[in-house]
């Protein structure tokens, strides 16, 4: 079981990241709310990690808080949530906010996230409302790094269709928030936030 990575950021491709640990690449998925708060590539990261293996696929997914390792846990012991919608909720909302719409039994809200239909939603109100307690903690704020890419709307277009929007969506999504001297991840921050207000 791997619980933890400390090493060197190569890439980060969202939601994928690449670490190289004493000469070994690790491959991780990651949510948006990781992401936003990594540091440049070419520095030192330390994740926290959730081994996954499957009868046909080994995964490995990471991330910067154990609140959000927490929720990732507990969200895949629903019935019909997966490692995909798992990432899917932390990248479209905060720990607490997700926190407060599970104890609030705000079905309409988790429905705006990709994945997760009105039956869906219910169980995850029932199932979790318990155990979202804990989960409330702060995060830190996120921000813009400096190191954008040369296209940051084709870059957030792509992370978005990963985490399960509809390419037609994802136009409307990144041409309505997208502007001059963003980020990837700023687009992609705003553009969730927009398609869960929407």
């Amino acid at each position: 079981m791997i619980g933890r990575l400390r090493g060197t950021l190569i890439s980060k491709q969202p939601p994928w990241l690449l670490v190289e640990v004493g000469g070994v690449g690790y491959e991780l998925e990651a949510p948006m709310s990781t992401i936003y708060d990594l540091p440049a590539t070419g520095k030192e990261v330390t994740l926290l990690t959730h081994y996954a293996v499957k009868e046909d696929s080994v995964a490995l997914y990471g991330f910067l808080h154990e609140s959000e390792r927490a929720l990732f846990r507990s969200l895949q012991k629903v019935s019909g949530i997966g490692a995909k919608i798992s990432l899917a909720v932390l990248s479209g909302v905060s720990t607490q906010d997700f926190a407060r719409l599970v104890q609030a039994g705000d079905v309409v809200a988790l429905t705006k996230i990709p994945g997760i239909g009105k039956k869906t939603a219910e169980r995850i109100v029932v199932e979790l409302r318990d155990r979202v307690d804990g989960l409330g903690t702060s995060l830190p704020g996120m921000s813009a790094r400096s190191d954008a890419p040369l296209d940051p709307s084709a870059e957030a277009t792509v992370a978005l269709q990963q985490l399960g929007y509809k390419p037609a969506e994802v136009t409307r999504l990144v041409q309505k928030v997208a502007e001059p001297g963003d980020s990837a991840e700023t687009i992609i921050r705003k553009a969730l936030r927009a398609a869960l207000g929407s």
